[in-house]
C-alpha cells in the first residue's frame, strides 16, 4: 500500500510543480510587462535623455553633494531597473555616473549596477524562455549551444566589448544558451569597462557634449571593435591548434 501510494502521488506532484513553474514565469513576465508599460505610459524616458540631464545637472550635483550615499544608491538602483528591463538610456545613465561621481568611481556604479541588471535579464530569459526555444529549435540549436559553451568567455567578451551589438539583445539572447552564469557575469563585468568608463570619463565635460555622436568617434568605435577580436585570440588559437594536431 505504501507503494502504491507513492507511485500515485508522484504525477499529482509533477503536475503541481509544473503549474507553480508556469505560474512564476506568468508573473515574471507581467511584472515586467507592467514596468515596461508604466516606464512609456508616464513618458519617464524624457529623464533619460542628455537635454534634460543637462538642464537638471545644477541640482543633481547639490543633492549628491549632500546625500552622497542615498545618490549613489539611488544611482546604482536605476542602472539596475534600467538594464534588467532592457530599457533606453543606459548611455546617458552612464554620462551621469561620470559627472556626479567622477570617471573611476562613476565607472564602478555603472558596472555594478549594469552587471546586476544584465544578470537579472540573463536569467529572466533563461527562466521564461530557454526550455521553450530548445523544445521548438533544439535540433539546430545543439551544435550551437554546444560551440558557445566551450568558448562562451571569449565569444561574451567580444559581444560587450564591441558596440555595435546592443546591450540587452545580448543579455537575452545569452539567457537562450547554456552558458554559466558565473561566466556570464564575469565576462560582463569585464567586458564593458572600457565603454563604460569612456562614457564616464566625457560625463566629467557635460557642459561641452552636445550629442552622443562626439563621444562615439569612429575612433573610439574602432578602438572598442579592436579589443573585440583580441577576445577571440583563444578561439582562433584553439581551432589552429586543433587543425595541427
Amino acid at each position: 500500500m505504501i507503494r502504491h501510494e507513492v507511485t500515485m502521488s508522484t504525477p499529482a506532484s509533477s503536475t503541481t510543480a509544473g503549474a507553480q513553474t508556469n505560474m512564476g514565469k506568468l508573473v515574471i513576465v507581467a511584472v515586467v510587462a507592467v514596468a515596461i508599460g508604466a516606464f512609456f505610459f508616464f513618458d519617464l524616458g524624457r529623464f533619460l535623455s542628455l537635454a534634460a540631464l543637462k538642464e537638471n545637472r545644477d541640482n543633481l550635483l547639490a543633492f549628491t553633494q549632500d546625500h552622497y550615499a542615498a545618490a549613489a544608491g539611488l544611482f546604482i538602483l536605476s542602472y539596475i531597473a534600467v538594464t534588467g528591463l532592457s530599457l533606453p538610456g543606459a548611455v546617458i545613465m552612464t554620462l551621469a555616473g561620470g559627472f556626479l561621481f567622477g570617471g573611476v568611481v562613476g565607472t564602478l556604479f555603472v558596472n555594478i549596477g549594469a552587471t546586476t541588471g544584465a544578470t537579472l535579464a540573463f536569467l529572466a530569459a533563461r527562466y521564461v524562455l530557454r526550455d521553450a526555444v530548445e523544445q521548438k529549435f533544439g535540433k539546430w540549436l545543439g551544435p550551437l549551444q554546444e560551440g558557445f559553451a566551450k568558448n562562451a568567455f571569449s565569444y561574451l567578451m567580444t559581444l560587450r566589448l564591441i558596440p555595435l551589438f546592443p546591450f540587452f539583445v545580448v543579455n537575452l539572447v545569452s539567457g537562450l544558451t547554456r552558458v554559466s552564469v558565473g561566466t556570464y557575469v564575469a565576462a560582463t563585468a569585464l567586458g564593458i569597462i572600457p565603454g563604460s568608463f569612456v562614457y564616464a570619463y566625457a560625463g566629467r565635460q557635460l557642459g561641452t557634449i552636445n550629442s552622443l555622436k562626439e563621444i562615439a568617434s569612429p575612433n573610439v568605435i574602432a578602438a572598442f571593435v579592436l579589443l573585440g577580436l583580441l577576445a577571440l585570440v583563444p578561439i582562433v588559437y584553439k581551432a589552429v591548434s586543433g587543425k595541427r594536431a
